[in-house]
This record gives structure tokens, C-alpha cells and sequence, in this order.
């Protein structure tokens, strides 16, 4: 451990990492904003230095921590009291197991308990809520289910996962999201909706303008709340909760607690079941390292990586919008075709560049920290923090793009070189 570390563009094999495949915090910079080395990454893109910084951070190369745990579950989907159609359609979905939290949950929901459920990213939560409240609906179709997402594109995957699971079961939804014309939204809520899916400040605002009746919804889901009161929704869900009926069934979701998770979990779950399947922060599925640069060659660095046939599709955070944007075209003006997501790309050109990405029509996807939680896509092998990230969980988060379910991933993060030298 004495010996000297050299690093250079090519990622830095480094098997002496002992921890959990969690990036260490230390000192007192531990909190929001104690990565150092380069620019914020983080909340707005704000410039600066950032006080400390580990390489240790952001290495887990131990192929020991490489190993899957095999999970061997309790039940089959044909064990639950779901409907028939229900459980052909899990079926041709070729969902042929339940995941931890889908094992462990889909009893209670079905059940009626208010839950907690916490899970790593890429766990199948998503099944594991809307399983049991499609079939709770079935059974009874009086009032409906509200389920708040941080951001739209998180909203929108969720309907879309609502509709394969309930196809055919004549159930029916709306998306209600910032970012897109609210008309149609309005007059979709003027329709049979058993499920309205959102995003706190679209749905408070069409809740004060009374197109959407909280006396009427009787089931409410909190999918990654701490995001969503990291993002500064905290006012909005407490209105939204409070003016809901106070026996409603209410399922909260989130990767971490805090005081301030916990302060919605006392205040609005009745005697909730806490169901945890989190082991640590970073699965073992995810192997992490670090790329030195030095700022004249920052590009080329990136381009060199691109060029090796393993990064197949790879997704790219940056850290503000107009870099973000100038960085997909550069790529794209060379040999690798890169869409970009961003704050000041409008709902329709940011869906038509996550199905672009998605499909391989593109294998690039650059992407601010809005794209951290809202973007579920298979398969991809790289993950790449091309500006650093501005908080731990905005690492974890971001990583947890790539290595999801049974799959494996890599995640690699730029480092200037000057950064790296300080720390020797």
C-alpha cells in the first residue's frame, strides 16, 4: 500500500480496494458536496472547486466483490392471489421469478398494509408495486391510485410498465408531467382513469385547478421520495398527501432514509411494514475505476475509451445543460452517434433521444443528473462520469444505470490528472 500510484487515460486496475463496492466518504466533506477534483457535477451545474477528494471513491476492481448472490425466492407469481390474466401476462413479460423486493412486498400490498420498501436500483420495484395494485383494483374499482415520480421520464416508464402488466384487464391510466402541454392531461382526467401517474408539481397543479379530485384517490405511491424531496417537492407531496382521504393505502419507495424521509413516513403511513432488500449502495454487479486527464486532452481521452468495441452502449453524465449538449454534438460530429437529455431539451426531443439510444440507433446517450433516476434502459455497458457527480447519491444514482437485475456493468469516472498527483 506504500508503494507509488501511477495513472493514465486507460482506466486504473486496482485490486487492493477492500470496500463494499461503495465509494468511500471521509473526513468532514463527506456530506453534499465533498467530492473534489474538478467542477460540481451536481445540483445546476454550478462552478467550483469541490474540497476532497479519494480515488478509492470510485474503484471497486476486486473480482472477489465481482461475485452474484443467488436469491432464491419464497414464492412464484402463481403463488400470489392475482388474477389468471394477470399471471399470463408475468408469464409472456418473461418474468419467471420474483425479485427480492417483489418477493417480499407483493404479499403485504395485497394485504392492504401501508409499506417502506427499500431496494437498490434496477430491483424490480416498479412490478412490485404495481402487481399487487392492479389486482387490489381489480377487486375493487372505486377510487383511484396516485403514483408521484421525481421526474417525467420516471413517470412515464412507470405507465408504460402499468400498461404491459394491465393489458387486456381494461384498466386505464394518465401521465400527468411538467414539461408537456397540459390540456390533454386535463381532458384525460375527465376520463375513467384508474391510475394517474405524475409528477408532484403538475399533479398539485392540476389539483388546484380541480381536474384531479384527492378525495377521490384512495391508493398513493411515493416511488423514490428521496429524490423527489431532494429536488425540493417536500411542500408539494405534503399537500398532495394531506388533502388525499386518511384511510387511503399508502406505499412508500426510496433508496436511502434521511430524517427528512422519515419525517413523511411518521406523518403520513399508518403503521407501515418496513421491507429493506439493500445490502449496500453500489451492487457488486457494477465494477468501478477512474480515467486520469488532463484538461488539454479531456475529449480525446473519451473519444480513445469510446473507440474500444466493449462500450457498446454507454451513458454519459455531464454536468450542465450547455456542455452536456456541446459534448453530444462533438461526439457526434465524429465517429460515435450521441443524443443528449437535458433541462432545456423539451419532453418530445428528450423521449425521441431516449428511444433513439434505447433502440441502438444511437450508442451514446450524454445526460445531466435528470436522467440519474427517471432512465431505465437494458443492456447498458458503461456508465461514464465524464464531470464529477455532485453528491454520493448523485454517484450512486448515476451508476446504477448500468449492472441492473442479474446483468453486469462498468462504471468509470473522470479524474483530473492534477487531482490525482495531490493525492499521491
Amino acid at each position: 500500500m506504500g508503494r507509488r500510484r501511477t495513472f493514465s487515460s486507460t482506466p486504473t486496475r486496482r485490486s487492493s480496494f477492500k470496500g463494499s463496492g461503495r465509494p468511500q466518504r471521509r473526513g468532514s466533506n463527506a456530506k453534499r458536496g465533498g467530492f473534489g477534483g474538478g467542477s460540481r457535477g451536481g445540483r445546476g451545474g454550478r462552478g467550483g472547486r469541490l474540497p476532497s477528494f479519494n480515488p478509492a471513491q470510485f474503484i471497486n476492481t476486486n473480482p472477489v466483490e465481482m461475485k452474484q448472490e443467488v436469491f432464491t425466492p419464497k414464492h412464484k407469481f402463481s403463488d400470489f392471489a392475482i388474477n389468471e390474466q394477470l399471471i399470463r401476462t408475468i408469464d409472456d413479460l418473461h418474468l419467471t421469478h420474483p425479485s427480492p423486493i417483489q418477493d417480499q412486498i407483493i404479499p403485504e400490498i395485497l394485504n392492504g398494509r401501508d409499506v417502506i420498501g427499500l431496494a437498490e436500483t434496477g430491483t424490480g420495484k416498479t412490478a412490485a408495486f404495481l402487481i399487487p395494485l392492479i389486482e387490489n383494483t381489480l377487486k375493487n374499482e372505486k377510487g383511484q391510485t396516485l403514483i408521484l415520480a421525481p421526474t417525467r421520464e420516471l413517470a412515464i416508464q412507470i405507465e408504460e410498465e402499468f400498461r404491459k402488466l394491465a393489458k387486456g384487464l381494461r384498466l386505464f391510466s394518465v401521465t400527468c408531467v411538467g414539461g408537456m402541454n397540459i390540456r390533454p392531461q386535463i381532458k384525460a382526467l375527465h376520463r375513467t382513469n384508474h391510475f394517474v401517474i405524475g409528477t408532484p408539481g403538475r399533479v398539485m397543479d392540476l389539483i388546484k385547478r380541480r381536474h384531479l379530485i384527492p378525495a377521490n384517490i384512495n391508493k398513493v405511491v411515493l416511488d423514490e421520495a428521496d429524490r423527489m424531496l431532494d429536488m425540493g417537492f417536500i411542500g408539494d407531496m405534503k399537500s398532495i398527501l394531506s388533502a388525499t382521504p386518511k384511510d387511503r393505502h399508502t406505499l412508500f419507495f426510496s433508496a436511502t432514509m434521511n430524517s427528512e424521509t422519515e419525517n413523511i413516513v411518521h406523518e403520513f403511513l399508518n403503521d407501515p411494514v418496513r421491507i429493506s432488500v439493500k445490502k449496500k449502495d453500489v451492487t457488486n454487479s457494477i465494477e468501478q475505476d477512474v480515467v486520469s486527464f488532463e484538461e488539454a486532452t479531456k475529449f480525446e481521452t473519451l473519444t480513445k475509451l469510446l473507440s474500444n468495441p466493449e462500450f457498446k452502449r454507454v451513458l454519459i453524465f455531464g454536468a450542465m445543460k450547455h456542455s452536456v449538449e456541446k459534448l453530444s454534438k462533438q461526439l457526434s460530429a465524429g465517429q460515435h452517434r450521441a443524443e443528449s437529455i437535458h433541462g432545456n431539451k423539451n419532453h418530445g426531443q428528450r423521449q425521441k433521444a431516449l428511444q433513439k439510444f434505447k433502440d441502438g440507433h444511437s450508442k451514446v446517450l450524454v445526460a445531466t443528473d435528470v436522467a440519474a433516476r427517471g432512465i431505465h434502459v437494458d443492456n447498458v455497458s458503461h456508465v461514464i462520469n465524464y464531470d464529477l457527480p455532485g453528491s454520493f447519491e448523485d454517484y450512486v444514482h448515476r451508476i446504477g444505470r448500468t449492472g441492473r437485475a442479474a446483468q453486469k456493468g462498468k462504471a468509470l469516472t473522470f479524474v483530473s490528472a492534477r487531482s490525482l498527483q495531490r493525492r499521491r
